[in-house]
């Protein structure tokens, strides 16, 4: 990892147990996300998942496919996420500490790749939607749900370089809608589903390998 990379993790690990605590700010949105990501999915399925978080996610599309591979820079979220696992006897699920760049992470591996709550929180978003496109099989989709500050959020940019500052937030990239889109279209994808819950939430995205 980078030094900006383990900068980030220190942040995660230190809020890990409060993180895994808090509940889903919108429990609607996240069910209608997980069901429409389902639409993409089938049992044969080998899936990988990067800023996995404390697994939630991934937990809850196991059941709907072969394999998944779940990844994260905290390694306290994924002590978590692995607590969650073994409580649940959720056998296809394997969870590790890891980002995006990990060389061992197979090329054209992939029928899916979640990306979720993470894109802005990348150093380098086109080079990691680069890598993405690289790891998915033809055809594969990426399935992403992303915060985008650049599109009216303007006290952001000054609040979050302070707070990131004092160790009270991670890095945090703006960007609009739109660009977050073209990147997309730049790096070979196509979008095939497009959603905003509400006018400020994040944007869900479904993207095809073309």
């Amino acid at each position: 990892m980078t030094t900006a990379t383990l900068k980030d993790a220190r942040f995660w690990d230190n809020i890990a147990d409060s993180y895994s605590r808090k509940p889903i700010a919108d429990e609607e949105a996240y069910e209608i996300k997980l069901s429409i990501t389902r639409e993409y999915l089938s049992p044969e399925d080998c899936v990988l998942e990067f800023g996995c978080g404390t697994g939630s996610t991934a937990l809850r599309h196991a059941p709907y496919v072969a394999h998944i591979d779940a990844i994260d820079v905290s390694s306290e979220m994924i002590a978590i996420a692995q607590r969650k696992a073994d409580a649940g006897n959720v056998p296809n699920v394997t969870f590790r500490e890891g980002d995006i760049e990990d060389p061992s992470l197979e090329t054209g591996r992939y029928d899916a790749v979640f990306g979720l709550s993470i894109l802005h929180l990348m150093h380098d978003r086109d080079a990691v939607l680069q890598r993405v496109h690289t790891m998915l099989k033809p055809g594969g989709v990426f399935v992403t749900s992303t915060t985008c500050l650049g599109d009216g959020q303007i006290h952001w940019r000054m609040l979050l370089p302070l707070m990131r500052a004092i160790g009270k937030a991670p890095f945090i990239s703006f960007f609009s809608q739109n660009d977050l889109i073209e990147a997309h279209t730049r790096a070979g994808f196509q979008i095939v589903h497009q959603w905003q819950p509400s006018k400020d939430a994040a944007l869900f995205l479904v993207a095809q390998k073309i």
